[in-house]
């Protein structure tokens, strides 16, 4: 077999590999090609004028059919609109191409249809290819990403909204620009250390515990030693951990300020019941 290998220019573009013994590459080409259908998932349906199957290529379910025409293999509605645009393909020769949502056990399968028409060395229409490809993976994930982009964009609010409140809240109460900055600095701190602990839970949410560590632990040297506690340790929704969180917060300045964490020995005290 005679063949022309990738030849690279000075520009670095690479010439098409080319095979010239009809015999061997026509052989060759077609298990390449069979290969390729099967490892990219793509099916491949020729059918003539009459919409009768000629042949078929890694056909799956839902596609596969033991009868010559393919019926009954789709929901109706699926089933004619698939028809439909094969009747226009064979009528016009022009191709057209749908996104097809095929009911399943655990949803909707959804395939990248192409259609295409084989014209006869008259130029007339003499089938159509039909080329078939699942989309169902990408679909979800499209769908994830919409809802995560909403969960942002909801999140994103609420935390401007508290934000807001934390700013009007400490002007009101702040007799110079100076101590408005301090006091604002430091719940902006406390309020970034409560979303982070919500952030790398995937949004979940924070455990008691670790959020009032967190908040002493910016105050004092060993929150371990300066707060114990007691009873259980509930889990927290996103939006009450950013508010625990900020609570929190106003406890331990209070208490290094003027309680117990301003003494070298003092502790705090945190008790937790659930009720039903």
């Amino acid at each position: 077999m005679r063949s022309k290998a990738a030849n690279m220019s000075n520009s670095g573009q690479g010439e098409e590999v080319i095979a010239l013994h009809p015999a061997e590459s026509g052989m060759q080409l077609g298990r390449a090609l069979l290969h390729a259908l099967h490892n990219a998932g793509i099916s491949v349906l020729y059918q003539d004028r009459e919409m009768k199957t000629i042949w078929a290529r890694n056909m799956r379910a839902p596609w596969a059919s033991d009868t010559p025409d393919s019926n009954g293999i789709l929901p109706p509605a699926q089933a004619e609109r698939i028809g439909a645009a094969k009747r226009s393909v064979i009528a016009s020769g022009n191709p057209e191409r749908l996104e097809l949502g095929v009911p399943a056990e655990d949803g909707v399968r959804w395939f990248q249809v192409w259609i295409d028409a084989d014209h006869s060395d008259g130029g007339e229409v003499q089938g159509v290819v039909t080329t078939m490809v699942e989309t169902t993976e990408q679909k979800r994930r499209e769908q994830t990403l919409k809802t995560l982009l909403r969960e942002v964009s909801h999140r994103s609010k609420n935390l401007l909204a508290i934000i807001q409140s934390i700013a009007s809240q400490t002007s009101r109460y702040s007799g110079t620009s100076g101590d408005f900055l301090t006091r604002f600095r430091g719940r902006l701190q406390s309020l970034a250390a409560s979303q982070d602990l919500v952030t790398s839970s995937n949004w979940r949410g924070a455990e008691l515990h670790e959020l009032v560590s967190g908040q002493v632990g910016r105050y004092a040297a060993d929150p371990r030693r300066c707060v114990r506690f007691e009873g259980a340790n509930p889990y927290l929704n996103p939006n009450a951990a950013l508010h625990v969180g900020l609570a929190m917060h106003e406890l331990a300045v209070n208490s290094v300020s003027y309680g117990a964490l301003s003494r070298p020995n003092g502790h705090v005290k945190v008790t937790a019941r659930l009720t039903t």
